[in-house]
């Protein structure tokens, strides 16, 4: 073929095909299925995960309820109104380290091995399969044992749960995790520019400390001084809103709906952070230089 009629002939383009919503839905499945497998094939490890957790998460119990065999009240909080709020950040903990922790804390396994080039190369959103690729279905145990102590804690209080009720705290736990996800992911994209980031589990962990306590007790007791659980719950509240996504959605079941502009802020905060996050993602993801380069 000459070279005019080289230049005059049509190109061939391969296009993917976006995925759409029954498609990522697959994927998930997929994902979950591999999980499945993965630990199947380590049985004793998955049952110690399970025992682990359990025991963990019936320590914290019995250590509030020695707390409460001596005190009436923490702040303004009963024992079964604390209980409810223990199993709020509970929960909302087991879904972030269900769906998000494995993942996000083996993105700097995936760039030292150079395994990130064949994620970039997969025909779907590199930020969805980087979050979603592996389960921690042990955490599915804490979960449920969340969602016991909750009901447990309600039936104790006696209060009469309406349908608005649920809806309000589903949202605040939707909110909770969206706010969680993108500090998570913020976290794990800076391993394109430090190379491997062992400190995530640490710095996680001192960051969800401060949503371990509801947010009134972080409050000075002396009137006109500003102290430092004053700064502590100005800051964890309205700059970091990591106390209200907690703190909320419990008050919402077994006290009164907070202010409404505390929702607004734990929304908005959720919102800009994964607006950020996404952001902070595809920048590390253009400073990434492959393994083959």
């Amino acid at each position: 073929m000459s070279n005019s009629a080289a230049a005059n002939s049509p190109k061939t383009v391969i296009e993917r095909e976006p995925l759409g919503v029954s498609g990522y839905s697959r994927v998930l499945a997929t994902f979950l299925r591999n999980s499945l497998v993965r630990e199947m094939t380590f049985r004793a490890n998955f049952v110690i995960q399970v025992i682990t957790r359990a025991f963990w998460f019936f320590a914290q119990i019995t250590l509030f309820d020695i707390i409460y065999r001596n005190v009436d009240a923490i702040n303004d909080w009963s024992r079964e109104e604390y209980f409810a709020f223990m199993a709020t950040g509970m929960l909302i903990n087991a879904i972030v380290e269900t769906l998000f922790m494995p993942n996000c804390a083996n993105f700097s396994e995936l760039i030292r091995t150079g395994n990130l080039d064949f994620a970039l190369l997969k025909p779907i959103d590199t930020q969805f399969l980087i979050s979603f690729e592996k389960v921690n279905l042990a955490m599915l145990n804490q979960i449920l044992m969340s969602l016991g102590l909750l009901a447990y804690a309600l039936t104790a209080i006696g209060v009469s749960v309406t349908l608005a009720q649920v809806g309000i705290y589903v949202a605040y736990i939707l909110v909770a995790v969206a706010f969680f996800y993108s500090l998570m992911i913020t976290l794990a994209s800076t391993s394109v520019w430090f190379g491997r980031n062992q400190g995530l589990y640490d710095f996680w962990f001192y960051i969800t400390i401060f949503a371990r306590y509801p947010r009134s007790i972080y409050g000075g007791t002396k009137p006109n001084v500003v102290e430092g659980a004053d700064v502590l719950q100005f800051a964890f509240t309205y700059v970091a809103p990591i106390l209200l996504v907690v703190t909320v959605p419990a008050r919402a079941l077994v006290k009164t709906v907070e202010r409404p502009e505390f929702f607004l802020v734990a929304a908005l905060a959720a919102v800009a952070g994964l607006f950020l996050s996404r952001l902070a993602f595809k920048l590390a993801l253009r400073s990434y230089r492959s393994a083959s380069s």
